[in-house]
C-alpha cells in the first residue's frame, strides 16, 4: 500500500479571509509540512516584501501551535485535522487507487451508497457523475448493449439512458431510425435530381466527351432508365417527408 503514497500527500493553496489579501500554500510531504505565503498589498511599503516559507517536520508541526492556527483561520480546521492525521500516519489510501480500479469497486455499490461517496470528496463526485461510471452501470445492468443504444448514449449521455424505461428507450431508437432513413431517402433524391440536372444542362458537352457505341455511352434505353429512377426516388422522397418511412421498434437492451 506504501507504493500508492506519492512525494506529496497533500496540498492546498488559496486567499486568505477578508480583509487579509495575502496568499498562502499548504503542502505536506512523507517527511515534512511546508507553509508558504506572499504578500499582497497596494501600498507602496508592502510591494518589495518578499514570499516567506516554513518546513517542519511531521513531529514538529503537530508541536506547533501558531502555524496550526494560521493553517485552521486560512483553510479551515477540517483541513487542519487532515494534515494533522497525515502527520500522524493516518493515510487516506481508498483516495489515493485508481480510477479504473475505484470504478470496479463502485460496481458493487448499490446507486444510494454511490450518491453518498460522491458527497465525501471532490474526487468521488467527479468519478461518480463520470461517463465512464454510467456506461460500466448500464452494462451492468443490462447485460449486453447494441450499437444503436451506444448511439443514443453519446447523444444522450450515459445516465440518461440508466434511467429512461426500456420503453421510452424503444421510441428513441425508432425516431432515431426513422430519422437517419429519411436523411438517406432526401440524400438519394437530391444526387440523382443534381445528376439529370447536370446532363440535361448540357448534353453536347457531355456527348463530347464520350464516343458514341462505348462503354461509357449511356444510349437513351439508359438514359430513359435513368430518368424513370429518378422519378421514382422522388416518389420515395415524398413519402418520407409524409412519415411513410417505417422501422421496427423492437427492443434493443438484451
Amino acid at each position: 500500500m506504501s507504493s500508492l503514497l506519492g512525494k506529496s500527500l497533500f496540498e492546498v493553496s488559496g486567499q486568505g479571509p477578508p480583509p487579509n489579501k495575502d496568499f498562502f500554500q499548504f503542502s505536506v510531504t512523507k517527511t515534512e509540512v511546508i507553509w508558504r505565503w506572499w504578500k499582497i498589498s497596494l501600498r507602496s511599503d508592502g510591494r518589495n516584501t518578499k514570499p516567506g516559507e516554513l518546513r517542519e517536520s511531521h513531529n514538529d508541526y503537530l508541536d506547533d501551535s501558531r502555524i496550526q492556527s494560521q493553517v485552521s483561520v486560512v483553510f479551515g480546521p477540517r483541513i487542519l485535522q487532515y494534515s494533522q492525521a497525515l502527520c500522524q500516519g493516518h493515510y487516506d489510501y481508498l483516495e489515493r487507487l485508481p480510477d479504473p480500479l475505484l470504478l470496479h469497486i463502485l460496481t458493487h455499490l448499490e446507486l444510494e451508497d454511490v450518491a453518498r461517496l460522491g458527497h465525501t470528496s471532490h474526487r468521488f463526485r467527479k468519478l461518480c457523475r463520470s461517463e465512464e461510471f454510467w456506461e460500466q452501470a448500464v452494462r451492468g445492468h443490462c447485460g449486453s448493449v447494441s450499437a444503436e443504444v451506444e448511439a443514443l448514449a453519446l447523444e444522450l449521455g450515459w445516465k440518461s439512458v440508466f434511467f429512461t424505461s426500456k420503453l421510452q428507450l424503444q421510441k428513441q431508437i425508432s425516431r432515431r431510425r426513422k430519422r437517419s432513413q429519411k436523411l438517406l431517402c432526401t440524400d438519394l433524391e437530391r444526387y440523382d435530381v443534381d445528376t439529370m440536372v447536370e446532363r440535361s444542362e448540357d448534353p453536347e458537352s457531355h456527348a463530347a466527351d464520350i464516343e458514341p457505341g462505348s462503354e461509357s455511352d449511356p444510349g437513351p434505353e439508359q438514359l430513359c432508365t435513368d430518368m424513370q429512377r429518378c422519378g421514382m426516388i422522388a416518389g420515395q422522397g415524398r413519402g418520407v417527408a409524409q412519415g411513410d418511412c417505417s422501422a421496427d421498434s423492437g427492443s434493443s437492451l438484451k
